[in-house]
């Protein structure tokens, strides 16, 4: 097996850290090309693979003339989706399937999925071959990737607020297995998927969305809808026989990888990260990055506006706006509890003077003037916490920007 680096363990620095250059001769010494360079292999076998209970199982052919890549996002409402998903898949089904959920911290979804149906699923290890007729479930805190026939798992920045994100595994799975992929938006909130299901189409892939309307929370697959050449939209019933369909029938012919898609992935997999690049996918805008502060670029991309920072952070617009109303709500929080405070000081200052000294009427005086204040900054949050018709309320927007459904 490949010298894979882990970089969310403890042996090897992370690759942002300066690790960029050992990572690639690994890569150039087991003939593995990285997403950012010109050319992306894809006929390589994976080699023995080791089963869940730790026997040898013998190489697994690929079927590379036919959808045996099926990559799957969701976030709020996915859970029981994803359970009836996996209830109706065949326990032959010919391809491998790689599912990201917005999760948090911790997750125990792996385990909870491998008891839907008859397919074994198991949380995505980083290096381990790919083995069709298995589900692989993108643990907390990493993206979940594919290249050269393995999973990788990267801590690379977040994309829409979220690691593992949805984008990410998209745009690594188009460059590796072009029009071998299917990629499946499902029911979640805001847009993440979307610019990795046009790559996914750009590729050569498929592109399936559950039908809005059967979908507990329909924002990603109607972003889907609206921005995606979409090969399929159907209830989360009829999805399970659509796949094994698919898996079934021939993929068609794989165009050359764009070279934006390669950039984009090689960021998430920290291959790439410096404002060089950033250059090559699209211009310099007013907007700061909402994580680290560093200027956006903006980024066209099929009709819709996207943004990156150098350090690699990625929004659509929609996840951008989200995470600016996420710095506001906690700025206004910052400013109620200062202005509490700075009421409750006035007015122990007030208390120990002699009540009829000008300091006692002066602190007194703007004590009310605090509470004042600090009524004003709890009117904007209420109404700010108020659900806007289509919209979500700022205060479902994780502290650090990143909305998460945890799976305990």
């Amino acid at each position: 097996m490949p010298e894979y680096i882990d970089t969310a363990g403890d042996v090897n620095p992370p690759l942002a850290a300066g690790n960029h250059r050992a990572a690639r001769r690994v890569l150039a010494r087991e003939g593995i090309a990285p997403f950012g360079d010109l050319s992306v292999r894809q006929d390589r076998v994976a080699p023995a693979a080791m089963s869940l209970r730790g026997r040898a199982e013998p190489p697994v052919k690929r079927m590379a003339q036919h959808h045996d890549i099926v990559a799957i996002g969701t976030s709020a409402g996915g859970f029981h989706t994803l359970q009836s998903l996996l209830r109706g898949l065949p326990a032959e089904l010919p391809a491998a399937v790689f599912i990201v959920m917005h999760v948090g911290s911790t997750s125990h979804l792996a385990q909870l999925l491998d008891q839907a149906g008859p397919l074994r699923v198991k949380e995505a290890e980083c290096g381990e071959p790919i083995v069709p007729g298995r589900v692989y479930v993108a643990g907390p805190g990493r993206h979940l990737l594919l290249h050269d026939g393995h999973i990788l798992l990267r801590r690379g920045p977040r994309e829409n607020m979220a690691r593992p994100a949805i984008d990410p595994l998209f745009r690594s799975a188009a460059c590796s297995f072009g029009a071998r992929v299917v990629g499946v938006v499902l029911s979640g909130a805001l847009n993440d998927g979307t610019a990795g299901l046009m790559a996914v189409k750009r590729c050569g892939g498929v592109a399936v969305v559950q039908d809005p309307a059967d979908a507990a929370v329909p924002s990603m697959p109607q972003s889907a809808l609206r921005h995606v050449e979409v090969d399929h939209c159907v209830p989360i019933a009829a999805m399970p026989d659509l796949l094994a369909r698919l898996a079934a029938e021939p993929a068609g012919k794989t165009p050359e990888i764009p070279l934006e898609i390669r950039i984009e992935a090689a960021i998430a997999a920290q291959e790439l990260s410096d404002m060089s690049q950033n250059d090559r996918l699209g211009k310099p805008s007013r907007f700061g990055c909402p994580e680290c502060r560093g200027t956006l670029w903006e980024i066209a991309d099929g009709g819709t506006l996207r943004y990156r920072c150098h350090v690699g952070h990625a929004y659509s617009g929609e996840a951008l706006l989200a995470a600016q109303a996420s710095d506001v709500h906690k700025l206004l929080r910052t400013l109620l509890r200062s202005h509490q405070e700075r009421a409750e000081l006035a007015r122990r200052v007030a208390a120990a003077e002699p009540p009829d000294s000008n300091l006692a009427a002066l602190m007194s005086a703007r004590a009310r003037e605090y509470d004042r204040d600090a009524e004003l900054m709890q009117q904007l949050l209420r109404e700010r916490n108020s659900v806007p018709r289509g919209g979500a309320r700022a205060a479902d927007i994780a502290d650090d920007g990143q909305q998460e459904e945890a799976i305990g």
